[in-house]
């Protein structure tokens, strides 16, 4: 593909499958980030130069992050991760909540996206649950029907799954949770790489996503709707400009993330899907047999990240064997804690493998080839 051109890092023997815990990045994201560096590295406010520059970078920043997500600019905002963004706005909204009120998390959650609210429980006396999904890994959406109640105040969910690949159907959720008057909250870091959001037409309330899963620098990114944001009290310095923006930014990543959403755009999201689409289908349409799939046997309903075991081997082996053979894959649990003890997998885990658009034929058939070989 001729994307793989722009990747100085892909002009390696490495076939890289790992990016559900992390992408490469083009050249022009190294570039941005290198070229702060060097004509603008400055703090805020200042009249001089690099200062001003950094102001607009930080303008540009938000303009882009508007764009990314199809929000307001004043709506999105960053921080160092997907994770830290929502320990921080898990307490603010947690000034909301009383004794007893409820949380629903779902099986497919990113840890990222259960345990602050397990600790907020701790200090708030909230009840969190987990809605179940089916054999097939997609979500129970008559267990999260039962589950909800009066005293639901938040329902947090992924708009994909990072351990198994199922996306969700956002609009049922919506439909269900705000029915029952709670908060609609999305991580959509894993999601971020493989189609747009646009976060208007899915109707969530806080959504969070990383850069780094879509081609960027390591920060996180995030979304609240302003009416909530002129509600609630967060935590924040008194003279910061931005509500959840807890001190000064790492102005350099946001050069890269600027960089980043501009490659992205510069393919399109319809070729990105097609081609992933494609790649994944090759991917499970040669899986050997002795691989055992956990989750949708096909592409319907799933994002290119497939979890699979090879018989008689640990998850660990079937990596370090890989890597051997210069095939980059994730083992363990990935954070993934629900849908590891779902599927039995609590002890080691399994084998991940993540395609992305910059992946080729080739490298999918190399992959396949060396399972089979193992």
């Amino acid at each position: 593909m001729d994307v793989r051109s722009r990747f100085s890092s892909l002009q390696v023997p490495t076939a890289f499958f790992d990016g559900p815990g992390g992408t490469q990045v083009p050249d022009s994201v190294i570039d941005a980030i290198a070229g702060y560096l060097r004509e603008s590295n400055a703090n805020l406010g200042g009249p001089f130069g690099n200062s001003r520059r950094s102001d607009a970078l930080v303008a540009q920043a938000r303009l882009t992050a508007a764009a990314f997500l199809r929000c307001e600019p004043d709506e999105a905002f960053f921080g160092a991760n997907m994770t830290t963004l929502n320990f921080a706005l898990t307490r603010t909204v947690g000034r909301t909540l009383d004794d007893g009120d409820e949380i629903l998390c779902t099986a497919l959650d990113h840890d990222g996206n259960v345990s602050p609210w397990l600790e907020l429980s701790h200090d708030r006396g909230l009840r969190v649950q987990i809605v179940d999904v089916l054999d097939d890994t997609t979500l129970d959406y008559a267990d999260l029907e039962r589950k909800l109640s009066d005293r639901t105040r938040v329902v947090a969910f992924p708009l994909a799954s990072n351990a198994v690949g199922t996306t969700t159907d956002v609009e049922r959720i919506v439909e269900l949770a705000h029915g029952a008057g709670a908060l609609v909250w999305a991580d959509a870091v894993h999601y971020g790489p493989h189609g747009p959001i646009d976060v208007a037409d899915l109707g969530v309330d806080v959504l969070l996503c990383s850069p780094y899963k879509f081609f960027g620098p390591h920060l996180g990114l995030g979304y609240v709707r302003a009416d909530l944001t002129a509600q609630w009290r967060t935590y924040k310095v008194r003279p910061a400009d931005h509500p959840y923006e807890t001190g000064t930014l790492p102005h350099e990543l946001l050069a890269g993330f600027v960089a980043a959403v501009e490659y992205v755009e510069s393919i399109g999201w319809a070729a990105i899907r097609d081609r992933e689409h494609a790649l994944g289908q090759r991917f499970l349409d040669g899986l050997p047999e002795r691989c055992t799939l956990y989750g949708l046997p096909t592409m319907d309903g799933r994002v290119p990240t497939f979890a699979f075991n090879v018989d008689g081997l640990d998850p660990r082996t079937v990596s370090e064997r890989l890597a051997e053979r210069d095939i980059a894959v994730w083992d363990g649990n990935y954070y993934a804690i629900e849908i590891m003890e779902r599927l039995g997998l609590s002890a080691h885990g399994a084998v991940r493998a993540g395609l992305v658009h910059y992946n080729t034929d080739a490298e999918v058939d190399r992959l396949l080839s060396a399972l089979a070989e193992l």
